[in-house]
């Protein structure tokens, strides 16, 4: 390993970490291993374009380059932040000379939701034609960010944020190319391995940053955030440490940490980081982390957001403020995603079953004729105020999605629906 990066000694720790070939690439045997449908692509010959959807540092740009070398192509790369009109029709017209000396041309468009649709129009001649093959890659769902044209000439790849194993190759290969153990207690090293949250490139980046000021000292989980503190004075907001800083500050308040939550906060602010982001992903936090352990966060994240608007910074910022403390003294709770993904899951396989007709309106008389509506049940009017009705498809089994914690709000919610599941097997037998 060391011999591969031997010519790549003076980059930056995470250019030389770049994986060299499809086997090095960590946490993506999804779409990588012996029957991954790039894999699979590679060994036949017939590379489709794609868009690469996952989170930051996940290995897409790594990924694309190695397609691109695999299948022998000529690879070129743009930036949808950087790259107009002009950069694109330099790429098609430098490509349609190759293609027609036999040579492929891979374009890889990093961030590409950040094109507009008629940039993404553009593609789509030559993406169909097959002077082109397109590499997308997004942190952004595709189906709400890209244009359906688009999507329907590409197959949509999703990549997995990087699993603790993942992470902890990816620090033994650091180890390997840099030639030392890395500086670290073992706390401290669990400790950066859950600070990275799955962002592969984030964690080089601390580990590069480890190595440069350890000082021949092992570093403990007390000297961990001095030494990132010690490499980050400065906050880039168009850079890596506008992802980084808000996982840190995401991270810090699923953990329960308001000290953190706030510090990270204000190195965002003190950056110069537009303050509606920071407000947008606290409100997201709200419905994702915290849900309905606390059914007052999310309108206290739209109270903190609005108060801001109307007062700015600086003094809009003790809003912000305020609702970081909140929400990391808050219940923490999933239940309510998980619930979603689970019943969208099976919404999707189940396909188009309809409703059990009892629950049918029946405006019409052909419909009340047909049976529509009969033997529904106004729950309001029974004992209970509970009729223990079938409301999921007839020829579907009752599912269970929603399993509240038992913490915070949810802790009542839980005993409502026990109460509510021993009655419907009282009326049901």
């Amino acid at each position: 390993m060391t011999e591969l990066f031997e010519t790549k000694i003076g980059t930056p720790l995470a250019e030389r970490l770049r994986a060299d070939s499809l086997a090095d690439v960590v946490g993506q045997e999804h779409i990588l291993g012996d029957d991954g449908i790039i894999t699979n692509e590679l060994k036949s010959g017939n590379i489709k374009s794609m868009i690469l959807w996952g989170p930051p540092g996940c290995g897409k740009t790594t990924i694309a380059k190695l397609v691109a070398k695999y299948a022998d192509a000529e690879f070129v790369m743009l930036s949808a932040v950087f790259s107009g009109v002009a950069d694109l029709k330099k790429v098609f017209a430098d490509a349609i000379s190759l293609r027609n000396v036999g040579k492929r041309t891979i374009l890889f468009v990093d961030e590409i939701h950040r094109f507009n649709k008629a940039q993404q129009d553009s593609f789509l001649p030559y993406v169909e034609d097959g002077t082109i093959t397109l590499i997308g890659a997004t942190t952004e769902n595709p189906s709400f960010e890209l244009n359906s044209a688009l999507i329907s000439r590409c197959q949509v790849i999703i990549l997995k944020r990087l699993n603790e194993e993942a992470l902890n190759r990816l620090i033994e290969r650091a180890e390997e190319v840099v030639g030392a153990k890395l500086p670290i207690t073992d706390t401290a090293r669990n400790n950066l391995i859950a600070i990275s949250d799955g962002d592969g490139r984030y964690l080089i980046n601390m580990i590069e940053m480890i190595y440069d000021f350890s000082n021949g000292k092992i570093i403990d989980e007390e000297m961990l955030p001095k030494v990132i503190q010690t490499r980050l004075p400065n906050y880039d907001k168009m850079g890596d440490a506008h992802y980084s800083l808000i996982s840190a500050l995401h991270k810090s308040l699923r953990g329960s940490d308001v000290d953190a939550g706030l510090y990270w906060l204000a190195r965002m602010i003190a950056g110069g980081e537009d303050v509606k982001y920071i407000l947008r992903r606290l409100t997201r936090f709200a419905v994702e982390d915290v849900g309905i352990a606390d059914p007052h966060a999310l309108p206290y994240a739209i109270n903190a957001w609005q108060a801001y608007e109307r007062l700015g910074s600086p003094e809009g910022d003790l809003a912000v403020a305020s609702l970081v403390i909140y929400l990391a003294t808050a219940p923490k709770s999933n239940a309510s995603e998980v619930a979603w993904q689970n019943a969208f899951a099976t919404a999707k396989a189940t396909g188009s079953l309809n409703p059990p007709m009892h629950i049918i309106n029946a405006p019409t008389k052909l419909m009340k004729q047909q049976g529509f509506g009969e033997g529904y049940i106004y729950d309001p009017d029974t004992k209970d105020g509970f009729s223990g009705q079938n409301y999921f498809p007839d020829n579907m089994k009752r599912q269970k999605f929603y399993s509240p914690k038992e913490r915070g709000f949810e802790r009542e919610i839980k005993k409502r629906l026990d109460y509510w599941e021993n009655l419907r097997r009282k009326k049901n037998g």
